[in-house]
C-alpha cells in the first residue's frame, strides 16, 4: 500500500479469507435451514468477487470494492447493535477504515474536523518492534503480552472532549514469511526480548517486507472506561495506604497487578529514594527486592552506571528479563546477587516521581525468567501516576502525624467532646448534600462546671526586665574595654567621649530600665559605635583585636546588643513549660478516668488549664457532683505535685526562678461554647462574664487593705466566693496535710475588688517539697477524704 506505514517488517494485504473459512466452518456445522441459505449465499457471492479472499494492496481498489466489503462483514457488523457498538474493521498499523458501525460514524461526524482514530498513548516509534511481536504470537506461537490499554480522544458535538478504550482484535489476520524472511530459533528470542529497543537488531531478526501480513483488524471503543485491573489498581492506591503493595498474597494491590501481568506468583515492592539512597519503607509488609536484606545502601553500590543511569538519572523504567543470565554477564552486579537471594529471575524497576524529585522505586518481580521484560513494562505507563499519588500521600501522612503531636500542644477539641463534633459533621454534611451549602453550627454545652488552675512564674516582668538590664550592662562593660584600650593606642578625641557616653548609659541603665532607655541604646550602638568599631578593628594591635574578637562573639549579628541573660531566661521559661505541660498532659489522663471532661491548657510565663465538666458534655454517661469534687481533689493534688516538679526541673535549667500556684473555685454552673470562627471554647453569653474577669485577674490581685500580691512563692491560693467552698476545701487541704503534700500554716484572706467583682476570699497554704512527690502517693479520692473524718 502506498503510505507511511511503508517500513515495516511485512507488506499489507487487506483480505478476508479468514472472515470466509469462518463462514465454511459454520456452514458444515449449521442445522438451521435458515442459516444455511443465508451462508451459502454469502460464500456464493464471495465467489464472484475472489479479491476479498486474494486480497487488496490498495486503498482506491478498497474503495472500489467496499459493497463486497460490507456484505462480507455483515455478520461481524449485526444491525441490531450498529446503533449501540462502538466498532470498526481497520486496515492493519494504519487505521483506515474498512467498515464502522452507526454509532462510530456519528462520533466522527460530531467531531467534524477534529475527528481522527489516533492513539494518545501509543509510540509510533516502536511500531516496528510491535509489527514483530505480532508475527512472534501469530505465527510462531509464542505469547507475549505485549498489549496494553490504548486511548483515543475524540470531541463530541460541543467540543467536549470524551476518552475512548480501544481494543484490538487480531483474530482475522495472518502472517506468511516470503523468501527473505529469517526463521526464529529460541536463541533468537531470548536475545529479543533482552534487548528491546535495540531496533537493528529487531531489523536484523525481520528484514524490511520480509512478511506478508494478510487480513485486518477490529477495534471496539468503550467509552469512559479503562482496562478493569488498572481501574481497581486506581482505586486502590488512592483509597489505601502503602502496605497493600506488598506481600502476604492476600493484599489487594498485588493481587491487581497479578491480574494485569497474568502472573500468579508475581510480587511488589517499594524501595524509598532520598539523596543518592536507597532505603526500606518503614512499614510492615513491604519487601524492598533492590535490597534484600539490607536496610539501606547506596545507588551507586547497587546499581552498575548503565542501570544508575536509566533508573537515577534519566528515571525510566529498567528490567531484567533473565537475571541468571544478566548476572553471568555481570559477576559484580548487587542488584542481581540480591535478586537472585530472593529467587527471582524477572523483574521491572518503575522510578516514581513527582514534580522533578525522585520518591521511590516500584519494583514487580517473578521466579521466571522472560515474564517481566521491557516490552510489558510499558504497562506501567498508566499506573505510575496513581502510585505517585500513594507514595506521596504515604509521605504526608507520616508528616500529618508529626503534625498531630503539634496540634495535641495547642488543639481546643478535645477527645472528651468529640463525639459533639461529629454529630455537627454529619448535620453539615447531609445540608450540604440536599442544599448545596451548609454552615458548621457553633458548638454549646449547658451546667457546666469550671476548674481553673494555674502556675505562673514570680514577677516574670521584673526577672525579664533584670535579665535586659544584666546583658545591657555587661555590654557596656566591653564597649568600655575596647575604647579605653583603643585610646591609649590612638589618642582620638572621640574615643574619650564614648567612653563617657557609655559611662551615662551605665548609669541610666543601672538606676531604672524602660523601654525607652534600651532603644536609645540599640540606636546608640548601630549607629555610633558599630562605625567606630569597624575603625578599631584597622588598628594592628593584638590585645585590641582579642577585646573586638570577644565583644563580636557575644553580640547577636541581626541588632549589635548581647542576650545572653535574656536567652537564658527564654530558655528557662520555655524549657520549664514544656516539661509542666507534658507532666499535666500525663497526669490529666488519670483524671478522664473519673468523669470524663473537656480539659485545656496553655502556656504563657508557666502553665496554666482549664476543665469543663458537666453531663450535658458527655454521651449517655449520668453526672453526680462527687465526680466534680473527686476533680477538685486531683486537682488540689496536681498542683502540690506540679509545684514540687517546677522546683525538682530547676537543677537543669540555665538560670534560677519562682513560681506560685493558683486555683480559682466556681460554683455556679455556666454555658461555654465552641466557636466554629475561633476555633476554640469560651463562656457563653455575657451573663457567665463574671467567671472570665475573675479567671483574668486574681494572680494580679492584692489582700484587701495592702500591696501584697495574693499569689506567693511555695505557697498554693484557693480564690473562692462561697462559704461552702471554704469548708470544701479546707477538708482537702486538712488531708493532703496529712499525706504531707502541704505545711501546717493555713491563711484566709479577703482580696480587693477585681473589676466590679467584691466579695473574692481565698485561702493560702505552704506545699511541702520532696525529692519526687508522684512517686510518694498514688491518686487522692474524695473516698478517702470522707474516711478520714
Amino acid at each position: 500500500m502506498n503510505h507511511q506505514y511503508e517500513n515495516l517488517p511485512f507488506t499489507i494485504s487487506v483480505s478476508f479469507k479468514r472472515v470466509v473459512e469462518a463462514f465454511e466452518e459454520r456452514l458444515n456445522s449449521e442445522t438451521n435451514p435458515i442459516v444455511q441459505r443465508y451462508i451459502e449465499g454469502v460464500l456464493a457471492y464471495v465467489e464472484q468477487h475472489p479479491k476479498l479472499i486474494h486480497g487488496f494492496t490498495d486503498m482506491e481498489d478498497i474503495k472500489a470494492n467496499q459493497e463486497a466489503i460490507d456484505v462480507i462483514l455483515d455478520d461481524i457488523f449485526p444491525n441490531v447493535l450498529s446503533d449501540n457498538e462502538i466498532k470498526a474493521a481497520i486496515v492493519p498499523q494504519t487505521f483506515e477504515v474498512l467498515k464502522s458501525t452507526q454509532r462510530l460514524q456519528k462520533i466522527m461526524n460530531d467531531a467534524g474536523d477534529k475527528a481522527e482514530l489516533k492513539v494518545r498513548n501509543y509510540e509510533w516509534r516502536l511500531d516496528y518492534i510491535y509489527s514483530c511481536l505480532l508475527i512472534l504470537n501469530a505465527y510462531y506461537g509464542y505469547n507475549i503480552d505485549a498489549n496494553r490499554p490504548f486511548y483515543i480522544d475524540i470531541p463530541d458535538a460541543n467540543g467536549i472532549i470524551r476518552n475512548y478504550r480501544m481494543s484490538i482484535n487480531a483474530d482475522f489476520i495472518d502472517f506468511t514469511p516470503t523468501e527473505q524472511a529469517i526463521d526464529i530459533t529460541q536463541e533468537d528470542y531470548d536475545l529479543l526480548l533482552e534487548n528491546p529497543d535495540d531496533t537493528t537488531l529487531w531489523e536484523e531478526k525481520f528484514p524490511l517486507r520480509s512478511w506478508i501480513s494478510s487480513g485486518f483488524l477490529i477495534v471496539n471503543l468503550t467509552d469512559v472506561t479503562i482496562d478493569d485491573g488498572i481501574s481497581d489498581l486506581k482505586t486502590q492506591l488512592l483509597q489505601n495506604d502503602l502496605a497493600n503493595y506488598a506481600k502476604p498474597s492476600d493484599k489487594v494491590v498485588t493481587e491487581i497487578f497479578r491480574s494485569i501481568y497474568q502472573i500468579p506468583d508475581l510480587e511488589v515492592g517499594i524501595t524509598y529514594y532520598d539523596n543518592y539512597t536507597f532505603y526500606k519503607v518503614p512499614q510492615k509488609g513491604i519487601d524492598s527486592y533492590i535490597l534484600h536484606d539490607k536496610e539501606s545502601c547506596s545507588c551507586r553500590e547497587i546499581l552498575q552506571e548503565i542501570n544508575y543511569q536509566k533508573l537515577i538519572s534519566d528515571r525510566v523504567n529498567f528490567s531484567i528479563s533473565h537475571v541468571s543470565n544478566y548476572k553471568k554477564k555481570n559477576p559484580k552486579s548487587k542488584l542481581a546477587e540480591n535478586l537472585l537471594k530472593s529467587g527471582k529471575e524477572s523483574c521491572i524497576f518503575a522510578p516514581v516521581a513527582k514534580g522533578g524529585k525522585l520518591l521511590s522505586i516500584l519494583e514487580l518481580v517473578s521466579p521466571r525468567k522472560n515474564e517481566l521484560n521491557s516490552i510489558n513494562a510499558e504497562k506501567l505507563d498508566d499506573v505510575i501516576p496513581y502510585i505517585v499519588m500513594a507514595v506521596v500521600r504515604a509521605k504526608e501522612e507520616h508528616t500529618n502525624m508529626i503534625k498531630a503531636i503539634i496540634q495535641n500542644e495547642c488543639t481546643t477539641i478535645h477527645p472528651s467532646v468529640l463525639w459533639a463534633f461529629e454529630e455537627e459533621a454529619v448535620k453539615y454534611y447531609i445540608e450540604k448534600e440536599l442544599q448545596g451549602y451548609a454552615t458548621f453550627q457553633d458548638i454549646a454545652f449547658a451546667n457546666i462546671y469550671p476548674l481553673y488552675g494555674q502556675i505562673d512564674i514570680v514577677s516574670s516582668s521584673q526577672t525579664r526586665n533584670k535579665s535586659i538590664q544584666e546583658d545591657l550592662i555587661f555590654q557596656l562593660h566591653l564597649l568600655k574595654d575596647i575604647f579605653q584600650k583603643a585610646h591609649t593606642i590612638e589618642e582620638i578625641p572621640i574615643y574619650d567621649e564614648v567612653v563617657y557616653r557609655i559611662d551615662t548609659y551605665y548609669e541610666e541603665i543601672k538606676q531604672h530600665l524602660t523601654a525607652a532607655t534600651e532603644q536609645k541604646f540599640i540606636n546608640f550602638i548601630k549607629n555610633e559605635i558599630s562605625p567606630l568599631l569597624i575603625h578599631i578593628q584597622g588598628v594592628n594591635n593584638k590585645k585590641l583585636q582579642k577585646l573586638i574578637t570577644d565583644y563580636e562573639k557575644n553580640t547577636y549579628k541581626e541588632t549589635g546588643l548581647i542576650y545572653n541573660q535574656r536567652r537564658k531566661y527564654d530558655e528557662t521559661v520555655q524549657r520549664l513549660n514544656n516539661l509542666l505541660a507534658h507532666f499535666i498532659d500525663e497526669k490529666q489522663i488519670e483524671a478522664q478516668k473519673i468523669y470524663p471532661h473537656y480539659f485545656e491548657r496553655f502556656k504563657t510565663d508557666g502553665v496554666e488549664h482549664t476543665i469543663y465538666v458537666g453531663e450535658s458534655m458527655v454521651k449517655d454517661k449520668q453526672f453526680n457532683e462527687i465526680y466534680l469534687y473527686n476533680l477538685r481533689l486531683w486537682q488540689l493534688q496536681l498542683m502540690c505535685e506540679m509545684e514540687n516538679k517546677f522546683y525538682q526541673f530547676q537543677a537543669d535549667m540555665p538560670i534560677s526562678i519562682e513560681a506560685a500556684s493558683l486555683i480559682l473555685v466556681y460554683n455556679t454552673t455556666l454555658g461555654i461554647r465552641y466557636r466554629a470562627d475561633e476555633k476554640k471554647f469560651d463562656v457563653d453569653g455575657a451573663y457567665n462574664a463574671r467567671y472570665e474577669i475573675i479567671k483574668k485577674r486574681i494572680d494580679k490581685a492584692h489582700i484587701k487593705g495592702t500591696k501584697e500580691r495574693v499569689t506567693q512563692k511555695g505557697k498554693i491560693v484557693i480564690v473562692y466566693t462561697q462559704r461552702a467552698d471554704e469548708r470544701e476545701y479546707l477538708r482537702y487541704i486538712s488531708y493532703l496535710q496529712h499525706k504531707n503534700y502541704l505545711g501546717d500554716k493555713i491563711e484566709i484572706v479577703e482580696l480587693e475588688d477585681v473589676q466590679g467583682v467584691i466579695g473574692l476570699k481565698a485561702i493560702r497554704v505552704e506545699v511541702v517539697y520532696h525529692e519526687d512527690i508522684t512517686k510518694k502517693q498514688a491518686v487522692i479520692t474524695y473516698d478517702d477524704v470522707i474516711k478520714s473524718h
